[in-house]
């Protein structure tokens, strides 16, 4: 079985008096058949590179994947799932993503690279109240809950 090593980040910025997160939406223009895939909201992440620590490849991809230059303020949680890749050889894949809390520094949202936009059709910021039901995946939105929890107990308005 396949191994993959993955970080992102919840992105944090408090705007018009409440909390928002850097959120995505990838590009799924393949198709199931003749059915176009549904639209998600996901977070940015991606693989770990060689020599990579988890942290930087968080903020890396952040940058990737948003446009926005973020700062790390904790680590929150491992998620660990398996999938069946949808391409090439089929195989099943063990995946642990790191997720971290990242405080927005700088940087437009949804401003990325050409190349990038095969990956990312959009990146938004939307409440973390909101992110909290509306993300795709139950991984991501306990990291989201633990999100919250932590600024509730520490952050500065």
């Amino acid at each position: 079985m396949v191994r993959e090593f993955s970080a992102g980040g919840v992105v944090t910025r408090r705007m018009r008096g409440q909390w928002y997160i850097a959120a995505i939406e990838p590009n799924r223009s393949e198709t199931a058949g003749k059915k176009a895939l549904a639209p998600v909201l996901a977070l940015p992440k991606g693989l770990v590179d060689t020599g990579e620590k988890p942290d930087q490849t968080a903020v890396r991809e952040v940058l990737e994947e948003t446009g926005l230059v973020a700062d790390i303020t904790a680590k929150l949680k491992d998620v660990k799932y398996f999938y069946v890749r949808s391409w090439g050889d089929g195989e099943r894949v063990f995946k642990i993503v790191s997720f971290y809390l990242l405080r927005y520094s700088s940087g437009n949202i949804g401003e990325i690279s050409e190349e990038m936009r095969l990956e990312v059709k959009r990146a938004l910021w939307m409440p973390l109240d909101e992110a909290r039901k509306k993300l795709a995946y139950k991984g991501e939105r306990e990291v989201v809950t633990l999100a919250g929890q932590y600024l509730a107990e520490r952050a500065q308005p």
